[in-house]
This record gives C-alpha cells, sequence and structure tokens, in this order.
C-alpha cells in the first residue's frame, strides 16, 4: 500500500470545536499589544494556513476573509487589506493539500514559504497604494518566520488527533 512518508500513523477526525478554539486563539495572539514590529510572525495566518491543509473542507477561503476583517477592524487597517491576504493565502493552501503532505515538517515549511511571501507581499502592496508608509525591509522577516513556525504548529495542531500508540487486540487500527 503507498502512504506518503509523513504520515506514520493513522490520525482521529479533527473535532470542530478545537479548530475552532485554535484559530480564536490565533486571533487573540495576534491581538495582543505588543509593540506590532513588521517583521513579527502572524500567528493567525500560520493556523489558517494549517486548517486549509489539513482540513480544506472546514477552514476554507470564507473563514480566512471573515478573520481577516476581524484583523483589519482591530489593527485599523484598510478594511478588506488583511482579508483579501488571508483569502489569498488559504487559496494557497487549499492548492498545495495534497501535496504539502507528502514531505517532511522541514519540506513543508520550504513549501509555505512562497504562500506567506505571497500574502505579505500583497497586504504591503495594498497598503502602499493607499499611501500607506514603508514598514521598512524588515518586513521580509516575518514570512521566515511564519515559515519557521509550521513544525511547531504541525506537532501541536495535529497532537491530539494522533492515535495512542499501543494497540487494543479489539481495534483493528
Amino acid at each position: 500500500m503507498i502512504m506518503p512518508r509523513a504520515a506514520d500513523q493513522l490520525l482521529l477526525p479533527a473535532n470542530p470545536w478545537f479548530i475552532a478554539l485554535t484559530l480564536i486563539v490565533a486571533l487573540m495572539v495576534d491581538m495582543v499589544p505588543a509593540g506590532r514590529l513588521a517583521a513579527m510572525p502572524d500567528v493567525l495566518a500560520v493556523v489558517l494556513v494549517f486548517w486549509g491543509v489539513h482540513q480544506p473542507r472546514r477552514v476554507g477561503v470564507l473563514w480566512a476573509f471573515i478573520f481577516g476583517l476581524l484583523v483589519d477592524v482591530h489593527d485599523g487597517a484598510l478594511l478588506g487589506q488583511h482579508a483579501l491576504a488571508y483569502s489569498g493565502l488559504s487559496y494557497g493552501a487549499i492548492l498545495l493539500h495534497r501535496r504539502l503532505t507528502w514531505f517532511p515538517l522541514g519540506g513543508q515549511a520550504v513549501q509555505v514559504l512562497p504562500l506567506f511571501f505571497a500574502a505579505h507581499a500583497l497586504a504591503l502592496i495594498v497598503r502602499m497604494l493607499v499611501g500607506g508608509m514603508w514598514p521598512g525591509w524588515s518586513v521580509l522577516l516575518a514570512p521566515v518566520f511564519e515559515a519557521a513556525l509550521w513544525p511547531v504548529a504541525s506537532v501541536l495542531l495535529l497532537a491530539p488527533q494522533r492515535r495512542a500508540p499501543d494497540r487494543d487486540a479489539n481495534r483493528p487500527l
């Protein structure tokens, strides 16, 4: 039987409440007033891409757009700036979802790095078109930090779905 290299064990179905909780917690982490720097990673973007890859039917472009509007309202940004970036990010994650799971976590981080760069570039272009200020060259570090967070997010968010390593004689899987 052909199995993906990264899938060394079967996963339980994802709980919709857990998905919602992780998205809300990621939104709250992004809303913490920690002196928003241009190089600060966007945790919500990482979680949206993760669920777009692992649960594309539950977390899609619509949820990314809604969370983007919430971030726009909170940050006082141009309404739709983050919504457009998150929607494109989610669309890219859904396009990659079948291919991405075949790679190990390091390879997955390299695969999602262009998605994060594209989302930040799109948000930056929208900001600059309406007369916003240039955030500096440190804005190029944020996608790198987000890609570096990808393995950590994968391990943490897939932990509730992992099956117990001890097999029961009455359980076939």
